[in-house]
């Protein structure tokens, strides 16, 4: 029996990536795909790439039925206020907006400006992110979504944190190159493309809400984000940059993160001697659940450079939901996620 399935907020970014998943899911009945602006459209009308594989109208938010789970894919501060609502009406909910992400009310109104409209709510979910939350995911109600930047960055510092290779005394400063699609569907000033074209543009040099996640996921409190937007539609690349907490060598850096990466299906480590991909590169990632990560190390100065890149639309939101909802329901883990990418793109 298919699981029956609803999209909240379906004509963003990260809806359309959920759409495009959920109806090549084999064990998915997509129900329904809400969108207050174009209910009434088809869905190909908005995400042009799913023409002639469903016949499918956007229907206004109030009209949302019941089903088994729902992805809340609307703008951060929205599914909060209204989390009661939605979960009258599914047994489960997925959320990716960053309204569930923090456990701490306090951690959240330092970093997003306001209380939390539901607070008791924070506990209930799961963080979205299998690579660290799989068991907790498994069997679970409600999971959160995940920060683009918050997950390319843990990826990039979780083989070292888990190792005990981190000196914590230390500042661990990332910085992280986005592409464009990270500001979502609506057009501001900064996505005008004559404004976002050939742009190397510091974002956010510091004070980044990801940050927040970060040290939640690594228990690190010394952790430094900056962001770039840089001329790429899809993806994010991290660049962490660590001292070691002790003398270490290439060998036990390869063993640290081969010790990561083995237990995570779509974590691929990305450390060659030759070629132009010698490291992780986000372009080859574009539409795939897959993380890359890889390293070099200065073993004069015990500096380690760990880096990691995904696609921002994907493992950074819709494809981790993904991943979650079939952790959430005895579906294989790596289910309807397993698209390798294109080359050349």
């Amino acid at each position: 029996m298919s699981l029956r399935v609803s999209i909240v907020g379906a004509s963003g970014y990260v809806g359309g990536e959920l759409l495009r998943l959920l109806l090549w899911h084999p064990g998915v009945e997509l129900i329904q795909a809400t969108s207050a602006r174009y209910a009434g459209s088809y869905l190909h009308q908005v995400h042009p790439n799913l023409r002639g594989r469903i016949q499918m109208q956007f229907v206004h938010p109030d009209r949302l039925a019941p089903c088994d789970l729902l992805f809340l894919a609307l703008p951060h501060g929205e599914a909060s206020t209204a989390i009661e609502r939605y979960a009258a009406l599914a047994g489960a909910i997925i959320d990716c907006s960053a309204d569930f992400r923090l456990r701490d009310p306090e951690v959240y109104t330092r970093w997003y400006g306001s209380a939390h409209p539901n607070p008791s709510w924070l506990e209930r979910f799961v963080y979205g992110l299998p690579e660290v939350s799989r068991e907790a995911l498994r069997g679970a109600s409600f999971a959160s979504g995940v920060g683009c930047n918050a997950t390319a960055t843990n990826l990039a510092l979780l083989p070292l944190v888990r190792a005990g290779l981190v000196d914590v005394t230390k500042p661990i400063v990332v910085e992280v190159k986005v592409g464009s699609s990270e500001g979502g569907a609506t057009v501001t000033e900064s996505s005008h493309h004559p404004e976002r074209v050939g742009v190397v543009r510091s974002f956010a040099p510091v004070g980044h809400r990801h940050t927040a996640e970060v040290e939640q996921i690594t228990g690190l409190g010394n952790v430094h984000l900056s962001i770039t937007s840089v001329e790429l539609v899809r993806g994010a690349l991290a660049t962490a940059h660590v001292f070691a907490a002790r003398p270490t060598s290439e060998k036990e850096l390869w063993q640290a993160y081969r010790s990561f990466a083995r237990e995570q299906p779509f974590v691929r480590i990305v450390k060659e001697r030759q070629g132009i991909y010698r490291f992780p590169e986000p372009k080859i990632l574009a539409g795939t659940n897959f993380a890359d990560i890889g390293f070099a190390l200065d073993e004069a100065t015990g500096r380690i450079v760990s880096i990691c890149a995904i696609d921002n639309l994907m493992k950074g939101a819709a494809g981790s939901a993904v991943q979650a909802m079939n952790l959430m329901h005895g579906f294989d883990e790596t289910l309807g996620l397993t698209f390798p990418g294109l080359h050349p793109v």
